[in-house]
């Protein structure tokens, strides 16, 4: 059984930082790439970050460049997002993806002063 569960979330003031992360299990984590997406209040949920098998293969999309950073352990069946220089519109539900079809139950960050 396939299960993502995302952590770290929560409410930082603009300019702060968190790191998200999402435990993996249920599939051979290390063959896989991982994403980041977000639902931001009243919109559809996009696509943040992905990161392939290894670190050096990561993509962002062009709003966070810069400010995040998707990495993994595969030791650890785990990735994570770091996030820098937080904004106000970064405030979303934060959600896992992988496999395809699989997501998290979601990570709640609120930026606000």
């Amino acid at each position: 059984q396939v299960t993502l569960v995302e952590s770290g979330g929560g409410l930082v003031q603009p300019g702060g930082s968190l790191r998200l992360s999402c435990a993996a299990s249920g599939f051979t984590f290390s063959r896989y790439i991982m994403r980041w997406y977000r639902q931001a209040p009243g919109k559809g949920r996009d696509w943040v970050a992905s990161i392939g098998l290894t670190d050096d293969s990561a993509s962002y999309t062009d709003s966070v460049k810069g400010r995040f950073t998707i990495s993994r352990d595969n030791a650890k069946n785990t990735v994570y997002l770091q996030m820098t220089n937080l904004k106000p519109e970064d405030t979303a539900v934060y959600y896992c993806y992988a496999l395809s079809g699989y997501w998290g139950q979601g990570t709640q960050v609120t930026v606000s002063s």
